[in-house]
């Protein structure tokens, strides 16, 4: 009886019976294998995101929930959203907040693998699972959280080679994966301000990405309620490869042993807050994590926290520094608000 192929035979197979595959299918092909094999979070996983550290992160995405929620009249059908919700601690961290202020909505999940659903139910056993935003409810406002979820959607990447612009894509060479320039002209996909830009230069764009911050701009609009989007990106658009790969947290070659490493690109906030704002939501900063967490005050929390368990307090000062400095996660990690047309603007935000 034949084995079953591995997805590094099944890609390999494709690119020798058709030839190089876009990028855009190699992220979404590795990341869904990866995503749907494993949990990859944790000492044991691959990375560890702001949730993780501590609960101090998720607290203060409560703390915003729910003070917008309350200036928005406190609307008791409010519904918790979260794309993307790992092990569900931040859910756990934040709902526990959003709860002690009167709180009592419906959590809807937008995650499609089953080996995360599972350690989602342990930690929120009654939220309502979705494989994507198509089948959240319609009847009520959203409190929407996407927590390092656009990072790891995949991106389209196109290179100027000396025939023009052309899609990278990848393909096979002495047995092992490596991107190559396509065929097709692609000059007009490119914004208008790198058309002329030097030979091998790199244009990355994110349609999955933008697709999602119009849905969900689109689902608030509509519905109202409020949204925060947080994770590692740039305001300004720029060019050059973001495509990365981290494996036993340290970094490894994207294009070697797919679905076995998490692939991600930095998050172009500016094409982020254009979808949004074309969808019909209001939109707030984007401002670094750093500064949105100090202003909702998470300075006071890990002090509270270290007063109530002084053995922890060197630990807490860690987590704090970790997710506050700018040197560590303080600056490159952003984070962007998202409002209804009638819902009040979210907090953190001040210039």
């Amino acid at each position: 009886m034949f084995g079953e192929m591995t997805l590094e035979q099944s890609l390999a197979r494709l690119i020798a019976l058709q030839g190089p595959i876009s990028l855009t299918l190699w992220m979404g092909q590795a990341n869904a294998h990866y995503y749907g094999s494993r949990d990859p979070l944790g000492a044991d996983g691959d990375f560890t995101t702001a949730p993780e550290i501590s609960q101090m992160f998720g607290e203060m995405v409560g703390v915003w929930l729910a003070d917008v929620w309350s200036r928005a009249g406190s609307p008791v059908d409010a519904a918790y959203v979260e794309l993307g919700p790992g092990r569900g601690t931040l859910a756990r961290d934040a709902l526990r907040v959003l709860r002690r202020f009167g709180w009592a909505g419906s959590v809807h999940f937008v995650e499609t693998s089953a080996t995360m659903r599972a350690a989602q139910a342990r930690a929120e056993p009654d939220a309502q699972w979705h494989d994507d935003l198509g089948s959240l409810p319609e009847d009520r406002p959203l409190l929407i959280v996407a927590n390092e979820f656009l990072d790891a959607l995949p991106v389209r990447q196109i290179v100027k080679t000396p025939q023009g612009w052309r899609e990278r894509m990848v393909g096979l060479q002495d047995d092992r994966f490596v991107p190559m320039a396509g065929t097709m002209p692609l000059d007009l996909a490119v914004p208008e301000a790198f058309r002329e830009a030097d030979a091998q230069t790199i244009v990355e764009i994110a349609p999955a990405a933008s697709v999602v911050m119009g849905e969900v701009a689109r689902l608030l609009a509509a519905q109202g309620g409020a949204g925060l989007v947080v994770d590692y990106g740039y305001t300004a658009p720029q060019t050059g490869s973001t495509l990365q790969a981290l494996k036993g947290h340290a970094a490894a070659d994207p294009f070697a042993t797919p679905g076995e490493a998490d692939l991600t690109t930095l998050v172009d906030f500016s094409a982020a807050v254009a979808a949004a704002q074309a969808s019909g939501a209001q939109v707030a900063g984007p401002v670094g994590q750093g500064a949105f967490l100090g202003a909702l005050g998470i300075a006071q929390r890990a002090g509270a926290l270290a007063k109530a368990s002084p053995a922890r307090a060197g630990e807490i000062a860690g987590a704090l520094e970790r997710l506050v400095a700018p040197e560590q996660m303080g600056t490159l990690f952003k984070v962007l608000g998202l409002a209804g047309k009638d819902w009040p603007s979210g907090a953190g935000f001040a210039a």
